[in-house]
């Protein structure tokens, strides 16, 4: 059946698999993508009205990232916008130890629309859909802060408990905090993938400095230098994102996926054995 849920980013990490989770109760979600019909665009606010059109609830990720300047504004245009367009709730995918996304969590939470805040650390999903992954195919892995504890994140936990929240109203005006069962390093990580896909992965600690030199040599956009830095020197060193938090339990009543378990699956899909090579700076 069709719904009056709109799912903004939804052929991102979390938002494709939110719709998933709909589809699987048998509710139809309208994509929020510039690729849907109607087309929905971060960039073009003209876009924003046909989407918002006959939608109760949204679930909302901010795409790249809610510390990127323009995001705040971003959110609290839209925000605005849902509620005169008489939309009842909003659930939006935060990132923890970001005081940029707990500022545009604020926004939300006094907007007067219910909402419920799912607030993630790092995914796994980084090392198989995101910018870990050349590095694996490469065979060279080469990273900054490699002993830093870090609970990791399942995107098919994250989808599930966003779903959840965003269908059941006991959940309004909570923080809810998802994290992996368990604190991990990137050498941890790295030996892991290395098990599982049966290769022989290096890894090499490196400077911040060194790695963000690489990606200058790269010549990668500027924005996503500056925000790959930002997530290395500010969240992943922030107290608060090295906490490990039992809320998909308590929301899903399981346990969530571990690191190895999400390893596992992926080999089994072959992408770390892919011949494609590194086009991308070693991150």
């Amino acid at each position: 059946m069709n719904s009056n849920i709109l799912v903004i980013g939804g052929t991102g990490k979390t938002g494709s698999r939110v719709i998933k989770q709909l589809q699987n109760q048998g509710i139809e979600p309208r994509i929020g993508s510039r690729n849907a019909s109607p087309s929905f665009d971060w960039n073009h606010k003209d876009t924003w009205v046909k989407s918002l059109q006959n939608i109760d609830r949204i679930y909302l990720s901010y795409y790249p990232d809610l510390a990127v300047p323009g995001a705040k504004e971003a959110i609290e245009s839209l925000t605005y916008l849902a509620k005169e367009l008489g939309v009842k709730k909003i659930v939006l995918l935060s990132g923890k130890g970001e005081i940029e996304a707990e500022a545009c969590e604020k926004i939300i939470a006094d907007s007067g629309v219910d909402y419920t805040i799912v607030r993630a650390s790092w995914f796994n999903q980084n090392w198989s859909e995101s910018f870990f992954l050349d590095p694996i195919l490469s065979g060279e892995v080469a990273l900054p802060m490699s002993d830093v504890l870090i609970p990791f994140v399942d995107a098919e936990d994250i989808a599930e408990v966003a779903a959840t929240v965003l269908l059941d109203d006991s959940y309004n005006s909570k923080i809810i905090e998802v994290t992996g069962p368990e604190l991990i390093t990137f050498k941890d990580i790295v030996r892991t993938i290395s098990k599982t896909s049966n290769r022989n992965l290096n890894f090499y600690d490196i400077t911040l400095e060194q790695y963000v030199a690489g990606m200058r040599e790269m010549q990668l956009p500027k924005d996503m230098i500056w925000l790959i830095e930002y997530l290395f020197s500010h969240v992943l060193t922030n107290p608060q994102n090295q906490k490990i938090s039992h809320d998909i339990e308590k929301v899903l009543g399981r346990k969530a996926k571990t690191f190895l378990e999400y390893a596992e699956e992926t080999a089994k899909t072959g992408i770390w054995n892919a011949i494609e090579m590194s086009t991308e700076p070693h991150r």
